[in-house]
């Protein structure tokens, strides 16, 4: 039998975080976080970073690894997971993986083959100069039947990259955990207001001054504008792309909730996932959906 793997994925401003530390706490577990700007260090407020006090004593993994301008890619996260999880489990815990990037999430829970091979950073470094549109068009002319999002500039690079690197072939899944997905959303209304709430409130606790910081530290532009929503937007409002802070905040509300949209429709592809209803007692009907898993 496989070793049992808690997973509670869903949408920006959906409570995972909070509803992982209870459910963690309840079962004496410990948490791995699947999301691909918490990895790094100095990236807080706009990753949505746990604090401590929010952890409640509860271990968390995967978070702080990487400094910024660090090249971190799916592999390496799958690979930090493993461990983390492994060691968890020998331990003796129950392991929680939590989190909203989608591939990270899959990636252990599919249990994704990928090869070895060292990344060609030149090849990289010029494909990183080329708009998505481009990417997808040179995409298309060496694979015709992609399937992909041709609006999805990483994964469309990833699969250019392993098509340069010869790691073409689809190797079949290797699934390590047998895992009981729990999904966190809420209804588009009350999704839309929550985004609106924590983004005023990231504001507030100084999500720009965060992002001056961490140019002042050293982080490029170009990484920072790799990194999501939050540092891509702020970031061009310091470099004075977007001048108008107001506007800046409005455009960044705005893409945050299409961003959700999409992640909502990646995580209704998946019909393993259990979806609480938020509205009710979500923890009770996790720890119900748990219990039953756990004595399967």
């Amino acid at each position: 039998m496989k070793p049992k793997l808690i997973v509670i994925e869903g949408t920006n401003a959906s409570g995972k975080s909070g509803l992982g530390v209870e459910l963690a706490a309840r079962y004496g577990g410990e948490i791995v976080s699947a999301d691909s700007r918490q990895v790094f260090r100095g990236l807080d407020l706009g990753s949505g970073k746990i604090t401590p006090e929010e952890m409640r004593g509860v271990p968390h993994h995967l978070i702080d690894v990487a400094e910024p301008n660090d090249f971190f890619s799916m592999h390496d996260f799958q690979r930090l997971a493993y461990e983390a999880i492994d060691d968890i489990l020998v331990r003796g815990k129950l392991p929680f993986l939590v989190g909203g990037t989608g591939l990270y999430v899959a990636s252990v829970t599919e249990g994704y083959v990928m090869s070895d091979t060292a990344p060609d950073l030149e090849y990289r470094a010029y494909l990183e100069t080329l708009e998505t549109p481009k990417l997808y068009e040179i995409l298309l002319s060496v694979r015709p039947d992609a399937d992909v999002d041709p609006k999805n500039r990483n994964r469309v690079m990833r699969m250019l990259e392993k098509i340069h690197d010869g790691d073409d072939h689809s190797a079949p899944n290797e699934p390590r955990y047998d895992c009981v997905k729990l999904g966190v959303t809420w209804d588009r209304p009350v999704l839309r207001a929550r985004i609106d709430e924590r983004l005023q409130r990231r504001l507030d606790q100084g999500m720009i001054e965060e992002v001056q910081r961490l140019l002042d530290g050293g982080a490029s532009v170009e990484f920072m504008m790799k990194l999501g929503l939050e540092y891509r937007f702020i970031t061009r409002h310091l470099t004075g792309d977007l001048p108008d802070r107001d506007e800046m905040v409005s455009l960044l509300g705005t893409a945050i909730k299409q961003f959700a949209k999409r992640q909502m429709i990646w995580f209704r592809r998946d019909r393993e996932i259990q979806w609480l209803d938020m509205t009710a007692d979500p923890v009770a009907q996790a720890c119900g959906i748990i219990d039953s898993f756990l004595k399967s």
